[in-house]
């Protein structure tokens, strides 16, 4: 049986399909983001890109993002090792630092579903941009975008982990 691709080919080396099949879905890259000027930490807020479908959690303009939003940057093999402000659960990011892809990921899965099932994904979770005032984006900053999933779709996969017999 042949590995999957993910397993078995650098970033670099990928087709288009297969970099854009890496992306989960979640959204946490079209978050808000700012980035304190002192310590140069980037802190994510709960306000999503303009562009972003709220109940898919992917960009309603994917073609023509960079044309509509100036400041949307293209991720590539090289930027997916050096961006940390990458959430830890990016599979660009995690297969950068060959920690493979998550149980949740499509990929692995085999349902786009896992990824929101599991509480990675904004759905639910964000505002949208034209909502917000900017001098308000300060008070929304939030921790979860930096988690890996929620604490009880951790369990259920443990559970269900432990009924499977071989």
């Amino acid at each position: 049986m042949t590995r999957p691709f993910y397993l078995r080919k650098p970033l670099s080396a990928m087709s288009q399909a297969e970099w854009e099949s890496l992306c989960d879905g979640c959204g946490r890259c079209c978050l808000i983001k700012l980035e304190d000027d002192d310590t140069a930490k980037i802190h994510y807020t709960d306000v999503a890109c303009r562009l972003l479908d709220h109940d898919t959690c992917r960009c309603r303009d994917y073609a023509g993002r960079a044309a509509r939003v100036p400041d949307c940057l293209r991720l590539t093999p090289k930027r997916a090792a050096a961006w940390k402000w990458l959430p830890e659960s990016c599979a660009y990011r995690r297969l950068a630092e060959d920690r493979g892809l998550a149980w949740w990921h499509p990929l692995v899965s085999g349902d786009p579903e896992t990824v929101h099932a599991a509480g990675i994904s904004v759905r639910g979770r964000v505002s949208a941009e034209r909502d917000v005032r900017v001098v308000d984006l300060p008070g929304r900053v939030v921790a979860w975008p930096g988690d890996e999933g929620s604490r009880a779709a951790r369990k259920k996969k443990r559970r269900k982990a432990s009924r499977v017999s071989f």
